[in-house]
């Protein structure tokens, strides 16, 4: 695993990128969520899946976190910050950019910009728990609107958006495949990666 800092305008972001062992079938890049400063064990169990499959992985640190604060921003800096990292590292022609919680929501409204083929979301917060009307389905829909594939991971039981929530406003070409769990999926993480092996198989058959 390499690591590296990136310049962005929200300040010093880091990303770590781990290479297959011949040439990468594409670029799998993640964000993490909203809080909390380590990497959550869905999201290293997908890195490892899809290493493993032969995809180059890249776990990108927003700034907030490489400070070692412990809560994120809001869009304004958390989608420039991302765009930056992504165009600095120059994944290759297959991008699939991702992410948990806050860092999916981050991957569907840059996808266009960064020049992902497709986004994987894994626990899309589709509303704030208990406020069903705050919805962010046009965030989930941004992808759709440019043509990009967008793929779903959720918890059954989580409660800022449930299988079936998400369902009812899933974009044209998306997909959403249904783990137990609340918002937090790391007592699914082989189920997680499981979900996300099989879209990222998709993308290349």
């Amino acid at each position: 695993m390499s690591e590296r800092l990136h310049a962005t305008p929200a300040g010093t972001a880091r990303s770590a990128t781990s290479e297959p062992s011949g040439d990468a079938a594409g670029t799998l890049v993640l964000g993490h969520g909203a809080g909390g400063l380590r990497w959550t064990a869905d999201v290293t169990a997908v890195r490892d899946a899809a290493l493993g499959a032969g995809w180059r992985v890249v776990l990108v640190d927003q700034p907030w976190r490489v400070a070692g604060k412990r809560l994120g921003p809001g869009p304004a800096a958390l989608d420039p910050a991302w765009v930056a990292v992504l165009r600095d590292l120059d994944p290759g022609p297959l991008l699939v950019a991702g992410g948990r919680s806050a860092g999916a929501r981050v991957a569907c409204r840059t996808a266009s910009a960064v020049g992902a083929r497709a986004v994987l979301a894994l626990s899309f917060p589709l509303h704030p728990p208990g406020r069903p009307e705050r919805s962010r389905a046009d965030e989930l829909a941004r992808p759709a609107a440019d043509g990009l594939e967008v793929h779903v991971v959720q918890g059954r039981t989580d409660p800022f958006g449930t299988p079936a929530e998400l369902r009812a406003v899933l974009p044209p070409r998306g997909t959403l495949a249904e783990v137990d769990g609340p918002h937090s999926l790391e007592r699914s993480a082989p189920a997680v990666a499981a979900a996300a092996l099989a879209v990222l198989a998709s993308l290349t058959s």
